[in-house]
């Protein structure tokens, strides 16, 4: 059996591979106007492809890197994910046009799929059930924190060395991960559990995943949730900007925003062992929907006094992140459950699957800001709804909500 870190250890440690991801896309957010100015003067909205390049090559890579982590181990996989991670962050620094600087963004975003998607496998292959979804809250709760300091320290960076510096912290931050996962953590994943890497073995895996209806929705309420965030963090910097002419204060003003929402999973895990991962989702999804409709209403209806617009959007703001702190973790959990053979295959389908999607829904709600937060607002609202409407569906589907309802009590979710 592998040696288990003490578990603070090991959660930090996850959670700041697990980071890597959400670090490379917020510290970001300060040098928006200036890569517009720079790269692409005629067209500034393009720089918002700087963050989706990113997401879309990670998308990609976790179709790899779940069967890779199965065959080779998980600590093999995410040190070459890493080396990868940093490769695309220098070739990103050295970019002389957005182009260039788009394609060593996709794979640096190929390099994160590693430390993002074989994390979790490495939690599965340790822990399961509620106690496996606990681990995960608190990796939220750090995964939540260290980004929503990421604007600030990305700002801090640019005004020192310029905006081009800030990918070479993106290096730095993952070799620091990469160097405490080699000299501190056993392998997780021992030989007599590793998969061949066979074309007609990975094919019946997929299979296994995708046809296993419950899986499925979990893997659409998760694009429906990363597809919010992501737009969100798309047009975050535009709507303070141009909306609140709020630009200097901008980093200061996200930070207490994601502290504030970093107490969602901390909710998440003193709640969960008693509550089950599904009841709690539903109630997040719930209360963003009813939030949502009530700001969308507000802003269509001109009801809202000029004076609480800012307060009113900087709560339902907050209230997207904490939402995430109370759903990622044990969605992620609750799609895995049932894969425990095929952990980090399964992490890999649906993380490709939810990150593409999610990319698809966010781009074009990004893309859609038009001076106001109607298009985003609404955008949350509809991706909120439908992700209740589903999670609704899988407490009928599941056979241990059914025996639950009826009076056997169950421990799995």
């Amino acid at each position: 059996m592998p040696r288990r870190l003490a578990v603070p250890e090991f959660v930090v440690m996850l959670a700041m591979l697990f980071a890597c991801v959400a670090f490379s896309i917020d510290a970001m957010l300060p040098a928006l106007p200036q890569i517009a100015e720079d790269l692409t003067p005629d067209a500034p909205n393009k720089a918002q492809l700087v963050l989706t390049a990113f997401v879309f090559g990670m998308g990609i890579g976790t179709l790899f890197s779940g069967p890779l982590s199965d065959t080779f181990g998980r600590k093999t996989v995410i040190t070459f994910g890493i080396g990868v991670f940093i490769a695309g962050a220098i070739g990103s620094w050295q970019a002389e046009n957005l182009e260039t600087m788009l394609a060593f963004r996709a794979l640096q975003g190929l390099g994160a799929s590693a430390p993002r998607i074989v994390a979790l496998a490495m939690v599965r292959d340790l822990y399961e059930g509620r106690r496996m979804a606990q681990i995960t809250s608190f990796m939220m709760m750090i995964f939540i924190l260290i980004p929503a300091m990421a604007p600030s320290a990305g700002e801090l960076v640019m005004n020192a060395f310029g905006w081009r510096s800030i990918f070479l912290a993106f290096a730095l931050f993952g070799l620091l991960g990469c160097t405490w996962l080699n000299i501190r953590q056993d392998e997780t994943l021992p030989l007599d559990r590793r998969r061949s890497l066979r074309l007609g073995g990975l094919w019946t895996a997929v299979k296994e995943v995708l046809t296993n209806k419950l899986v499925l929705i979990y893997i659409a309420v998760l694009t429906l949730g990363f597809g919010q965030m992501f737009a969100f963090l798309s047009s975050i910097q535009q709507i303070y900007a141009e909306i609140f002419g709020i630009t200097d204060s901008f980093p200061q003003w996200f930070l207490v925003q994601g502290l504030i929402a970093g107490t969602g999973t901390i909710i998440n895990a003193t709640l969960v062992m008693r509550l089950g991962m599904r009841r709690l989702a539903i109630a997040a999804y719930g209360a963003q929907t009813a939030i949502s409709t009530l700001l969308v209403l507000l802003e269509l209806s001109g009801l809202l006094p000029e004076a609480l617009f800012f307060p009113a959007f900087f709560f339902w703001a907050t209230s997207v992140f904490f939402m995430a702190g109370l759903t990622f973790g044990n969605l992620n959990a609750l799609a895995l459950e049932p894969m425990g053979h095929i952990a980090g295959l399964a992490s890999s389908v649906v993380g490709c699957v939810s990150t593409i999607g999610a990319v698809i829904l966010a781009a074009p709600i990004g893309l859609a800001f038009n001076g106001t937060i109607v298009p985003l607002s609404v955008g949350v609202l509809i991706c909120s709804a439908l992700a209740l409407v589903l999670m609704m569906k899988s407490r009928k589907l599941d056979p241990v909500s059914k025996r639950q309802v009826s009076g056997h009590a169950s421990t799995q979710h």
